[in-house]
This record gives structure tokens, sequence and C-alpha cells, in this order.
């Protein structure tokens, strides 16, 4: 009997090693959801999840690595996570798939989205909440929000805080973070410059131009706060005349649809 080559012996242990892992993986390999109760008839009409809202936050913590211990592991308040984490030195990091629900709202709402972990991105940002956020960071920050908005299709409005959609809790990104910033490229519902605008007119409710922009109005001094903050860069839980003269440009900007900026 001839002897086999030994090159011949070692292409068949390559594919006899190769079949060996594939079926291994195949055995591994998670099945799509299904109900064993019912007969699998596929259809192709569906679609993945799609968020419609961006979520900022700031870590509270003294790391970028503590950040990612907790958004990772059971800490002692309960299981948090975020889709994106964003160093003060501008490394982005991804904790949660885009289409998954990442768990980083809470309870809150935004306008008509009560569930704002299955509708939203959540990105933490590497901040204690005292300190400014640097530059790298906000650089960072939109260049991920030009990937996020364009590859989801999410408007560029929908950008808001922590403490826009749960305003009694919350209290980040805070009064530091650069809303302006973001706005000066193309991202977030931002106000033309105060001292240009004008009185809004005889009978306009500025409560109802915050429920307009999305925010509760179950603890009204809470939601005036997380307005000032966002939009003031100040404290302070009544509206003035300035807060109503915002308000009026920025319901304006909503009705006439100027909220996609290029």
């Amino acid at each position: 009997m001839p002897a086999v080559p030994p090159s011949r012996v070692a292409r068949t242990s390559a594919w006899l090693f190769a079949c060996f892992v594939l079926a291994l993986l195949a055995a591994c390999a998670p099945l799509p959801p299904r109900n064993p109760l019912a007969i699998w008839v596929p259809s192709k009409n569906f679609d993945i999840r799609k968020p419609q809202l961006i979520v900022l936050h700031f870590t509270d913590q003294g790391s970028v690595q503590q950040a990612l211990d907790t958004l990772r592991t059971a800490n002692p308040g309960g299981p948090v996570s975020a889709h994106y984490l964003i160093g003060r030195d501008g490394h982005i990091y991804q904790l949660v798939s885009d289409v998954d629900r990442a768990w980083h709202a809470g309870g809150g709402r935004w306008g008509t989205i009560t569930d704002v972990n299955s509708a939203s991105i959540g990105i933490e940002l590497d901040n204690n909440g005292h300190e400014p956020f640097p530059s790298a960071q906000i650089a960072s920050l939109i260049r991920l929000l030009a990937d996020e908005t364009a590859r989801w299709q999410i408007p560029r409005a929908q950008i808001i805080g922590h403490e826009d959609l749960a305003p009694a809790r919350k209290d980040d990104p805070g009064p530091l973070f650069p809303w302006s910033t973001l706005a000066a490229a193309g991202f977030g519902l931002w106000p033309d410059p105060l001292a240009t605008l004008p009185d809004p007119p005889p009978g306009f409710d500025p409560w109802m131009a915050m429920t307009a922009l999305g925010y509760s109005l179950d603890d009204r001094p809470a939601a005036v706060r997380s307005f000032h903050n966002h939009f003031r860069g100040t404290g302070g839980n009544t509206l003035d005349a300035g807060d109503a003269r915002i308000l009026y440009n920025l319901v304006g900007k909503i009705e006439q649809g100027d909220t996609e900026k290029p």
C-alpha cells in the first residue's frame, strides 16, 4: 500500500479541524428567539429597534475606568449601562449595541416618549459634574453625534440631557455642559442670542411652550431648573421674561421645522 504524502495528511488534518470548529460554533450559536409553541414561518417584514433620541449624561465618578466598571457590573444602586462612554481625553468606548436597550435613563419622559431607554441612545461623559468638559471630549462627542444621527436618522434637535427627561431626579449633564458648542456644530435645539429675541405676543403661555419642547410639568420648579441648566447655564426654579423670550423663539423653530441644522 503506497504511503500517503505528508502534505496530503496535513491538508486532511486541517480540513477535519476546520469542520470540528465550525460544528462547535454552530452548536454554540444562539438561535433567533422563537416560541416553541408555534410553527416558525419567517417573514421579511420587520426591522430592528430604531432610536429616536440621544440622551447625554455625566458619570459623576472619579475616572473613566471607574465609570467603565460601574457601567459593566452590578453597582450598589442597581445595574446601569449606556451605549457609549467618552473619556476626558476623547476616547470613545461602546458598551451596548445601538440596537439593544441600555439602562441609562431610568424613570422619566420626554414629550410622548415614556420608555426612554427603549427609544434612545445613551452617551456618558467622564465628568464629575463640577468641572468643565475638555475640548477633546466634546470634539469626540460631536463626531459620535454626527455618526449616530446619520446612521439612525435621528433628528439633530433630538439631543437632550438626562435632567431634561427626569428633572426631579437628575442634574446631568449640568449647567457647565457646553450646549452652545454642540449647537454651533448643528446639534440640539438652541435659541438665537437672547439680546436679539423679541418679547412673545400677548397670551403666550410659557408652560405650554415647555411641554411643546418635551418637558414634563409634573414638578414645575424642577422642570424650570433643568431648562435653566440647559439653555441658560444657571439655576433658579421660576420663569422670567428672558425665559419667555427663549421659549417663544424655540417653539417658533419647532413650528417652522428649523431643527435640522446642516
